[in-house]
């Protein structure tokens, strides 16, 4: 399956977002903790050359648990800071800002040396579509004043936010890459629906992703679905719409109706806690 999606809004957002990063003094860059890599916008690490940088596994509660440990190790080799956070929770934000501070510690101490007390850390939040980008705004902000959506795409310009007097935040419309070279990245962001799923082919996506879950997951589809995982990935899909009952008009098996089901089954964590690619050893 070939999946490229590249809005031509997502030129102008980029654009924007390389004349906004003098203005700023660190990045903070959403995953998602199902696709850490996958999620995260290659683009952005020449974009944000020389800032301090930080990662936050957003939906580390849907992702499987051994599987963060070692994206959290990874990209702290890698001289990120790195937090685990589910966006909705407001519990979390007084050690976000911790963290955000510490990795401005530098900044803050050059200020302070120059004179300049309580100037607040600038922050620009980036993301792909649908990472939870908003979300964790408007839970940091305490207030809804950033747009939120379950579909690609809300967030459509830039916005100031002041947390405190000690944290401004610089929110920015998702964006994606012009061309993903692995398809694999693509297919995986279709999983997670940060590419809209009328573009898609629902039956195809579903049938690579229950080879993936027979391979590395194996029990999930037989435990949820009452499926014989033997049987080839076409069999399996028709047994899924089969038990739930999704038919056309004549009985006729409804497999794309059997897909989507099977997705949001995952999107919505129903089939357990899954990590979609590990890190390189």
């Amino acid at each position: 399956m070939n999946i490229q999606w590249y809005p031509g809004h997502m030129t102008k957002a980029r654009r924007m977002m390389q004349e906004d990063m003098k203005l700023i003094d660190i990045v903070i860059e959403l995953v998602d903790a199902r696709v850490p890599l996958s999620s995260k916008n290659p683009d952005i690490d020449a974009l944000a050359a020389g800032k301090a940088r930080m990662i936050l596994l957003n939906k580390y509660d849907l992702a499987d648990k051994a599987r963060t440990d070692e994206w959290e190790k990874w990209y702290a080799d890698r001289g990120f800071y790195v937090f685990r956070l589910d966006a909705r929770k407001s519990g979390q934000m007084k050690a976000v800002i911790d963290m955000i501070q510490e990795a401005c510690r530098e900044k803050i101490e050059r200020d302070r040396k120059r004179g300049i007390i309580n100037r607040p850390v600038r922050a620009m939040v980036v993301g792909i579509p649908n990472v939870g980008k908003s979300t964790f705004i408007n839970t940091f902000a305490g207030k809804a004043c950033a747009k939120t959506g379950n579909r690609p795409g809300v967030t459509k310009g830039k916005q100031w936010i002041r947390l405190n007097k000690n944290v401004e935040l610089l929110d920015t419309p998702g964006i994606l890459w012009p061309k993903f070279e692995d398809q694999m990245v693509g297919e995986r962001l279709a999983f997670i629906g940060s590419i809209r799923d009328d573009l898609l082919d629902a039956a195809g996506l579903a049938v690579d992703f229950i080879d993936f879950l027979k391979k590395f997951y194996p029990g999930i589809l037989s435990g949820r679905y009452d499926v014989d995982e033997k049987c080839d990935r076409i069999e399996l899909l028709e047994q899924i719409a089969r038990g739930r009952g999704c038919l056309k008009k004549g009985g006729e098996l409804d497999l794309d109706k059997a897909a989507r089901l099977l997705l949001d089954d995952f999107r919505s964590s129903k089939l357990g806690k899954i990590t979609l690619e590990f890190p390189e050893r």
